[in-house]
């Protein structure tokens, strides 16, 4: 057992999880397409900077560069971004748990358009990721839920599910560090734009805002994307990709003890589903890949 791997994959899945909680603590207090862009080109600075202290060069080969063009499009811009508005609208534990399902999107659109073959558990995965997500909808669409929210944070998991998939085996090749801060870049030039199109510049600057900004701009954005370019590298972007199923849990965890929203049983029951649905699409892969 690769006890290292399992910290990097329960590291990396608390940190992820756990930008909804502070994307929602900012967009209370600031426009979230702005703060968005400016996150990401912090986080692209500090990124790029310690690369090149570290050696790393941004002399990238075509498929490195194409990684960068694809996530930071469809992953920082339309991913983060349609979540950062959506929550301005809906739930921080619901944001996360549709993000979740990402995972679930992949295989079926590899399935679908990509003729790859889905074992039988993976098939149950979908299958009960489906039923999951409609027992967390119905017992949200009773209490009352905005539709556009729940539209932006669909898309934006279509999205990256859809970069998954196109940019699946480009490898780093030891400029991990320098592909992250470019990507950052490349999100934060898109949101700028569609900042200054769309927004405002009114903030209430609050202690909450700024440890929310200083915590989602480190974290989330910086150390979790390397940790996870670590852990493919380490183990793989199938085994990688197992620890997802824990997001669902971290997501609503979070969101549930920081702003102390309310976890009703269907959403418990629903979130478990999910997960197991997600796990058995991952070991379906894992066990195609070894067998």
């Amino acid at each position: 057992m690769d006890i290292r791997s399992i910290f990097m994959g329960l590291a990396f899945a608390f940190m992820w999880s756990s930008a909804f909680t502070s994307a929602r603590m900012i967009v209370v207090d600031a426009p979230p397409l702005t703060a968005l862009s400016l996150r990401f080109l912090i986080s692209g600075l500090i990124g790029v900077a310690i690369a090149r202290t570290m050696g790393q060069s941004w002399r990238l080969s075509r498929a490195q560069w194409r990684s960068v063009a694809i996530f930071g499009l469809c992953q920082n811009a339309l991913y983060l971004g349609l979540n950062f508005v959506a929550m301005q609208w809906i739930e921080a534990s619901l944001a996360a748990i549709i993000a979740s399902t990402m995972p679930l999107l992949v295989a079926l659109l590899g399935w679908l358009f990509m003729g790859q073959k889905v074992r039988p558990l993976g098939i149950g995965g979908l299958i009960a990721g489906v039923i999951g997500v409609a027992i967390i909808m119905g017992s949200r669409f009773s209490g009352g839920v905005s539709i556009p929210g729940l539209i932006f944070c669909g898309i934006g998991a279509l999205a990256l599910a859809v970069a998954t998939l196109t940019v699946r085996g480009a490898s780093s090749k030891g400029n991990v560090l320098m592909i992250v801060g470019l990507q950052m870049f490349v999100g934060a030039g898109i949101l700028a734009i569609a900042a200054m199109l769309t927004e405002s510049w009114q903030v209430n600057w609050t202690p909450r805002l700024g440890l929310a900004f200083v915590y989602t701009t480190l974290v989330p954005g910086l150390i979790a994307t390397w940790v996870w370019f670590r852990l493919v590298e380490r183990i793989g972007a199938v085994r990688a990709a197992t620890y997802h199923f824990l997001n669902p849990f971290f997501g609503v965890a979070v969101a549930a003890v920081l702003l102390s929203e309310r976890i009703g049983l269907a959403d418990i029951i629903g979130v478990v589903i999910v997960a197991a649905g997600i796990l058995a699409v991952q070991l379906s892969k894992a066990g195609a890949t070894t067998g």
